[in-house]
């Protein structure tokens, strides 16, 4: 079996100095992901979300790993979020 990989480690669009800003190319991969609003850790949405998500990534990452010989780091979470006035992010930090 070869070495884990570990994306956050070998991507470099996957890395995020402190305190600086960057461009970056982003290539095209495959993500799992659940789309909704809201503030997380307040919501029964997202709180269903996260136990649909883990689960699945775990069976697709041990599948990997006994049928393909390939095992990998799941990545951590990430969230996107968007409002029309981006202020609410930078200055009152709403995240409703």
């Amino acid at each position: 079996m070869s070495d884990k990989v570990d994306l956050k480690k070998s991507l470099d669009c996957f890395r995020a100095p402190i305190g600086e800003f960057r461009l970056l190319e982003v290539p095209d991969l495959s993500y799992l992901m659940v789309d909704g609003h809201g503030a997380p850790g307040v919501s029964a949405q997202y709180t269903g979300a996260l136990e649909a998500l883990y689960p699945v990534a775990y069976k697709l990452k041990f599948a990997s790993k006994l049928d393909l010989g390939r095992d990998y780091v799941v990545p951590p979470l990430e969230g996107l979020w968007w409002a029309e006035d981006m202020s609410v992010f930078t200055s009152s930090r709403d995240k409703t």
